[in-house]
Formats: structure tokens, C-alpha cells, sequence
């Protein structure tokens, strides 16, 4: 197919690269065009412009930081939407608002352009092997039409319903991991000081009921010191508003996301909107002067590609 895609971040970049090594068509639009190199390398074109990226494509994705990145890129007169010819579909893979994403996709129908939610989850390493997972809103007969493109890029995909399904149980998930970090971080500091060498602790835990995704993969950059999960605070506590803007609105108590999420707030002032978001349980070890390191742990997860 004839892709356009923007936005070469993290999560971007590993994505597209999936699509390119399928066999499809791409053009490539960032506001930093240096991270179009390795995939113009590989065959993409570099377009000067969004308006061309978005010329001739059957399908254009974006894969945006934050919902204001997405508004200034995808509606009105200047936007995506109306570079699109009609019949073309236009995939969100950014973490975005719902009601944003529902106000978008009425706008892509007017101008006859289907439209599907596709926030994707698991970690960065599993977008560069393929194996990340991607959550699905929008019509049943699109998605499905669709799903061998989703498939190019990630491994498990669920439909979660209509538009705006997907990017509340994206938030929804992004808030459980943040939970389990930190609740990592305290088991591994309570076992560090009653004596139990770190390494062993995580992999009780790892076979325990007491086992989570964060712990799994994040737990071990923390065991490691590099943190380096290849997503930030930014992206944390973006997402963090997104699900209590949520709560609020459905009226719906969430007392540990809120406590979690002062402690995220505490750490990204303290280390920076730019800093790994695992470094959320490096304030527990600045608290107890405790580094919570053990050998044998990886810098970044295994997977994890290299531009």
C-alpha cells in the first residue's frame, strides 16, 4: 500500500520501519527530518511537507507525543485530514484524548475518510520486533479491511469497540503500569533491606502471583541504573491527566492512581519532563540512599532497535 507516515519518535520510527520491511510504499514526514535518514536508507521518501506526505496515500498514520501535537497535525484546513483524498483511511497511533479522537474521526467521515484508533502498548522494544500490542477503535468492517497493515507493525491487536474505546484503555493500561512500577520499586527496596540479594528477590517475584509486566521489563532497567525505558516523564504524566481528566468526568474515584500519581509528579520534578519515566522509583532509592542495583541486568530491554 502507499503509506505516509508522521511523526519519527520512539514509538514512531520502529513502527514505520515495520511497514517498509513488509513491502509497502512510504513516505515519511517529521519535524525533525534527520530521523527520516535510516528509513529513507531503506527506501522511504522524505516528504518536504505534511500536505505532500499525505498526496497519493491510501493510508497515512500518525504516531504523535501528546494531543496537542495531534491537533496541530491532523484537523482543519491546513491539517492531514484535508491533504487526504477521499477513500483513504487515516490511523491514530498516538496516545490522544477520546473526545478529541471521536471530534477527528466525524471530521475525516464528512470528508469521506475512514478512520481507526491504533495506541499501541507493551514497551518500545516490542514496537522494533514486531511483537507490541495495538488496541483498536473504530467500525468493525474498517479494522478488519485493515488488520494485515496493524499486523505489519505489532502482535496481538484487539478491538476494543467504537472511536475513543481505545485511547481510554490506553490510558487506562499506561495508569496500571505506572501502579505496578512503583510498587516494584518498594518490593525490591524492602527486600534490599532485609538482606536478600536484589537479583534473586526480582526473579522470585517474577514467578510469584505477585508478578507484573512493569516488574518484568522495567524492574530490570531499574536492577540495571540506566532507567532507560525510552519513555518520559512527559509521556507519563501527559498520559496521567488523560485518565484522572477521565475519572473526573465519569465521576469515578481512583484514590491509588491519585496517590501514584503525586509520586510521578514528586519524581518529574525532581528529575526533569525529559527523564525516563522508571526513574519514578529512583526517588525511593535518593529517599533511603539505596541504589537498587544488582549485575547481570540490561541497560535497555532486549528487542530494542538502534537508529
Amino acid at each position: 500500500m502507499r503509506i505516509a507516515f508522521v511523526g519519527l519518535g520512539n514509538v514512531g520510527f520502529p513502527l514505520a520501519q515495520n511497514l517498509l520491511r513488509a513491502g509497502h510504499e512510504m513516505t515519511v514526514f517529521d519535524l525533525d527530518a534527520s530521523r527520516a535518514a535510516p528509513l529513507v536508507g531503506q527506501g522511504a521518501i522524505l516528504a518536504p511537507s505534511l500536505p505532500a506526505a499525505a498526496a497519493g496515500a491510501e493510508v497515512a498514520i500518525t504516531s504523535l507525543p501528546n494531543p496537542a501535537a495531534v491537533a496541530a497535525v491532523v484537523p482543519g484546513d491546513q491539517g492531514l485530514l484535508s491533504a487526504l483524498s477521499a477513500g483513504s483511511l487515516w490511523i491514530e497511533m498516538s496516545t490522544t484524548d477520546a473526545e478529541d479522537m471521536r471530534r477527528y474521526a466525524a471530521e475525516a467521515a464528512k470528508r469521506d475518510i475512514d478512520a481507526l484508533e491504533a495506541p499501541v502498548t507493551g514497551g518500545v522494544n516490542r514496537a522494533w520486533t514486531g511483537e507490541i500490542s495495538i488496541l483498536v477503535g473504530g467500525d468493525e468492517g474498517v479494522f478488519a479491511r485493515y488488520r494485515p497493515l496493524l499486523a505489519a507493525m505489532g502482535g496481538e491487536i484487539e478491538h476494543m469497540g467504537p472511536i475513543g474505546a481505545a485511547s481510554i484503555v490506553k490510558v487506562i493500561t499506561n495508569v496500571l503500569a505506572f501502579a505496578h512500577l512503583w510498587a516494584s520499586g518498594e518490593a525490591l527496596m524492602l527486600a534490599k533491606r532485609a538482606g536478600v540479594d536484589l537479583a534473586k528477590a526480582y526473579h522470585g517475584i517474577r514467578i510469584s502471583s505477585g508478578n507484573s509486566f512493569a516488574h518484568e521489563t522495567e524492574g530490570q532497567l531499574v536492577l540495571n541504573g540506566s532507567y532507560n525505558c525510552a519513555f518520559t516523564m512527559a509521556l507519563a504524566m501527559k498520559d496521567y491527566n488523560l485518565a484522572l481528566t477521565l475519572a473526573r468526568d465519569t465521576g469515578t474515584p481512583l484514590p491509588m492512581a491519585e496517590l501514584v500519581h503525586e509520586i510521578f509528579t514528586k519524581a518529574s520534578d525532581t528529575y526533569g519532563e525529559q527523564a525516563w519515566s522508571t526513574m519514578a522509583v529512583k526517588l525511593l532509592e535518593d529517599q533511603l540512599e539505596e541504589p537498587l542495583r544488582a549485575p547481570g541486568f540490561p541497560a535497555v530491554l532486549p528487542g530494542t532497535g538502534d537508529r
